[in-house]
Protein backbone atom coordinates (compact mmCIF):
# COMPACT_ATOMS: atom_id res chain seq x y z
CA UNK A 1 0.00 0.00 0.00
CA UNK A 2 1.55 3.41 -1.37
CA UNK A 3 0.33 6.41 1.40
CA UNK A 4 -0.20 9.56 -0.52
CA UNK A 5 -0.65 12.88 1.04
CA UNK A 6 -2.08 15.96 -1.09
CA UNK A 7 -1.18 19.57 -0.60
CA UNK A 8 -3.32 22.16 -2.56
CA UNK A 9 -5.15 24.60 -1.37
CA UNK A 10 -8.18 23.98 -3.88
CA UNK A 11 -10.84 21.70 -2.08
CA UNK A 12 -12.35 20.79 -5.75
CA UNK A 13 -9.34 19.58 -7.29
CA UNK A 14 -8.58 17.79 -3.69
CA UNK A 15 -12.10 15.86 -3.84
CA UNK A 16 -11.05 15.13 -7.03
CA UNK A 17 -7.84 13.47 -6.57
CA UNK A 18 -9.15 11.81 -3.05
CA UNK A 19 -12.15 10.42 -5.78
CA UNK A 20 -9.29 9.30 -8.41
CA UNK A 21 -6.81 7.57 -6.09
CA UNK A 22 -9.58 5.67 -4.25
CA UNK A 23 -10.16 3.54 -7.15
CA UNK A 24 -6.79 1.73 -7.02
CA UNK A 25 -6.37 -0.17 -4.37
CA UNK A 26 -2.41 -0.02 -3.98
CA UNK A 27 -2.48 3.94 -2.86
CA UNK A 28 -3.73 5.15 0.32
CA UNK A 29 -4.66 9.10 0.61
CA UNK A 30 -3.39 9.53 4.41
CA UNK A 31 -4.19 13.26 4.40
CA UNK A 32 -4.45 16.33 3.08
CA UNK A 33 -2.70 20.04 3.39
CA UNK A 34 -4.08 23.16 2.47
CA UNK A 35 -0.62 25.37 3.19
CA UNK A 36 3.20 24.50 3.18
CA UNK A 37 3.35 24.37 6.69
CA UNK A 38 0.75 21.99 7.01
CA UNK A 39 2.06 19.28 4.69
CA UNK A 40 5.66 20.00 6.70
CA UNK A 41 3.27 19.45 9.89
CA UNK A 42 1.95 15.86 8.20
CA UNK A 43 4.66 14.37 6.93
CA UNK A 44 5.99 13.57 10.73
CA UNK A 45 2.35 12.71 11.83
CA UNK A 46 1.46 10.97 8.61
CA UNK A 47 4.43 9.19 7.14
CA UNK A 48 3.29 9.09 3.69
CA UNK A 49 5.53 7.27 0.94
CA UNK A 50 4.38 9.77 -1.98
CA UNK A 51 3.14 13.55 -1.48
CA UNK A 52 1.34 15.16 -4.13
CA UNK A 53 2.29 18.87 -4.04
CA UNK A 54 1.02 22.27 -5.60
CA UNK A 55 3.33 24.93 -5.90
CA UNK A 56 1.09 27.34 -5.11
CA UNK A 57 -0.33 27.51 -1.89
CA UNK A 58 -0.84 30.36 0.46
CA UNK A 59 1.84 31.00 2.76
CA UNK A 60 5.06 28.62 2.12
CA UNK A 61 4.99 28.08 -1.29
CA UNK A 62 5.34 23.99 -2.74
CA UNK A 63 8.95 24.57 -3.66
CA UNK A 64 9.88 25.83 0.01
CA UNK A 65 7.77 23.25 1.61
CA UNK A 66 9.67 20.35 -0.94
CA UNK A 67 12.84 21.52 0.38
CA UNK A 68 11.90 21.31 4.51
CA UNK A 69 10.36 17.98 3.73
CA UNK A 70 12.88 16.55 1.98
CA UNK A 71 15.39 17.82 4.61
CA UNK A 72 14.25 16.11 7.62
CA UNK A 73 12.60 13.07 5.28
CA UNK A 74 14.71 12.42 2.02
CA UNK A 75 12.79 9.04 1.74
CA UNK A 76 9.62 10.65 0.93
CA UNK A 77 8.99 10.90 -2.58
CA UNK A 78 7.32 14.21 -3.80
CA UNK A 79 5.33 14.40 -7.07
CA UNK A 80 4.36 18.26 -8.10
CA UNK A 81 0.66 18.67 -9.87
CA UNK A 82 0.39 22.18 -10.37
CA UNK A 83 -0.72 24.37 -13.23
CA UNK A 84 2.36 25.79 -13.62
CA UNK A 85 4.44 24.82 -17.00
CA UNK A 86 7.30 27.83 -16.87
CA UNK A 87 11.38 26.38 -17.35
CA UNK A 88 11.43 29.00 -13.75
CA UNK A 89 8.98 26.38 -11.98
CA UNK A 90 9.89 23.03 -13.61
CA UNK A 91 13.67 23.72 -12.57
CA UNK A 92 13.05 25.07 -9.35
CA UNK A 93 10.70 22.05 -8.34
CA UNK A 94 13.78 19.53 -9.47
CA UNK A 95 16.70 21.36 -7.81
CA UNK A 96 14.65 21.07 -4.57
CA UNK A 97 14.31 17.40 -5.08
CA UNK A 98 10.39 16.72 -6.45
CA UNK A 99 10.55 12.97 -8.03
CA UNK A 100 8.10 14.01 -10.78
CA UNK A 101 6.37 17.25 -12.28
CA UNK A 102 2.79 16.88 -13.57
CA UNK A 103 0.49 19.76 -15.05
CA UNK A 104 -3.23 19.28 -14.17
CA UNK A 105 -5.77 18.99 -16.14
CA UNK A 106 -3.01 15.05 -17.06
CA UNK A 107 -5.15 12.29 -17.55
CA UNK A 108 -6.25 10.27 -14.66
CA UNK A 109 -4.69 7.09 -15.10
CA UNK A 110 -1.23 8.79 -16.04
CA UNK A 111 -1.54 10.26 -12.56
CA UNK A 112 -2.00 7.20 -10.97
CA UNK A 113 0.76 5.69 -12.63
CA UNK A 114 2.93 8.77 -12.13
CA UNK A 115 2.51 7.84 -8.62
CA UNK A 116 3.22 3.99 -8.44
CA UNK A 117 6.40 5.14 -10.43
CA UNK A 118 7.53 8.25 -8.62
CA UNK A 119 7.27 5.89 -5.21
CA UNK A 120 9.77 3.56 -6.45
CA UNK A 121 12.51 6.48 -6.73
CA UNK A 122 12.02 7.04 -10.80
CA UNK A 123 11.58 10.31 -11.88
CA UNK A 124 8.48 10.88 -14.42
CA UNK A 125 6.93 14.38 -15.81
CA UNK A 126 4.19 15.26 -18.75
CA UNK A 127 4.57 15.13 -21.44
CA UNK A 128 4.78 18.85 -22.11
CA UNK A 129 7.27 19.00 -19.49
CA UNK A 130 9.14 15.71 -20.94
CA UNK A 131 9.41 17.67 -24.14
CA UNK A 132 10.31 21.14 -22.43
CA UNK A 133 13.10 18.96 -20.60
CA UNK A 134 14.16 17.38 -24.02
CA UNK A 135 14.64 20.88 -25.63
CA UNK A 136 16.33 22.42 -22.62
CA UNK A 137 18.65 19.40 -22.80
CA UNK A 138 18.77 18.98 -26.48
CA UNK A 139 20.20 22.84 -26.57
CA UNK A 140 23.76 23.14 -27.13
CA UNK A 141 26.03 22.94 -24.46
CA UNK A 142 27.67 25.91 -22.60
CA UNK A 143 31.33 25.68 -22.94
CA UNK A 144 33.13 23.44 -20.58
CA UNK A 145 35.94 21.14 -19.45
CA UNK A 146 36.96 18.55 -22.64
CA UNK A 147 36.65 15.89 -19.57
CA UNK A 148 33.62 16.85 -17.08
CA UNK A 149 33.82 15.31 -13.66
CA UNK A 150 37.62 13.75 -13.40
CA UNK A 151 36.83 11.71 -10.55
CA UNK A 152 33.70 9.65 -12.53
CA UNK A 153 35.18 6.69 -14.00
CA UNK A 154 34.28 6.20 -17.59
CA UNK A 155 31.61 3.86 -17.10
CA UNK A 156 30.36 6.18 -14.67
CA UNK A 157 30.17 9.12 -16.85
CA UNK A 158 28.29 6.51 -19.54
CA UNK A 159 25.78 6.09 -16.85
CA UNK A 160 25.69 9.53 -15.64
CA UNK A 161 24.88 10.62 -19.90
CA UNK A 162 22.26 7.86 -20.15
CA UNK A 163 20.29 9.11 -16.47
CA UNK A 164 20.81 12.75 -18.37
CA UNK A 165 19.30 11.04 -21.41
CA UNK A 166 16.21 10.01 -19.28
CA UNK A 167 16.93 6.39 -19.44
CA UNK A 168 15.64 4.49 -16.16
CA UNK A 169 18.14 2.27 -14.06
CA UNK A 170 16.59 -1.04 -15.98
CA UNK A 171 16.84 0.53 -19.54
CA UNK A 172 20.61 1.48 -18.66
CA UNK A 173 21.17 -2.29 -17.68
CA UNK A 174 19.59 -3.59 -20.96
CA UNK A 175 21.25 -1.00 -23.23
CA UNK A 176 25.01 -1.37 -21.20
CA UNK A 177 24.25 -5.46 -21.28
CA UNK A 178 24.69 -5.37 -17.01
CA UNK A 179 22.85 -6.23 -13.80
CA UNK A 180 20.52 -3.46 -12.22
CA UNK A 181 22.19 -4.19 -9.31
CA UNK A 182 25.69 -3.16 -10.65
CA UNK A 183 23.17 0.23 -12.27
CA UNK A 184 22.40 0.98 -8.66
CA UNK A 185 26.11 0.75 -7.13
CA UNK A 186 27.50 2.95 -10.05
CA UNK A 187 24.76 5.16 -9.38
CA UNK A 188 25.26 5.67 -5.97
CA UNK A 189 28.78 6.36 -6.55
CA UNK A 190 28.16 8.89 -9.22
CA UNK A 191 25.82 10.72 -6.41
CA UNK A 192 28.72 10.47 -3.66
CA UNK A 193 31.28 11.83 -6.01
CA UNK A 194 28.83 14.66 -7.68
CA UNK A 195 27.35 15.70 -3.46
CA UNK A 196 24.23 15.34 -4.99
CA UNK A 197 21.42 13.63 -3.43
CA UNK A 198 18.58 13.17 -6.34
CA UNK A 199 18.70 11.61 -9.75
CA UNK A 200 17.34 15.06 -10.76
CA UNK A 201 20.15 16.78 -9.32
CA UNK A 202 22.51 14.59 -11.23
CA UNK A 203 20.82 15.38 -14.36
CA UNK A 204 20.73 19.08 -13.76
CA UNK A 205 24.96 19.01 -12.93
CA UNK A 206 25.45 16.76 -16.03
CA UNK A 207 23.44 19.28 -18.57
CA UNK A 208 25.14 22.02 -16.88
CA UNK A 209 28.99 20.46 -17.72
CA UNK A 210 27.43 19.79 -21.52
CA UNK A 211 26.26 16.29 -21.41
CA UNK A 212 23.48 15.11 -23.03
Amino acid sequence: MIRVLIADDHPVFRFGLRTLLKADPLLAVVGEATTGEEAIAQVSELAPDVILMDLNMPGMNGIEAIQFILADHPRVYILVLTMFDDDDSVFAAMRAGARGYLLKGTEGGETLQAIHVVSTGEAIFSPAIARRLMQYFGAPPLPGPSQPFPDLTEREREILALIAQGYTNQAIAERLVISPKTVRNHISSIFSKLQVTSRLEAIIRAKDAGMS
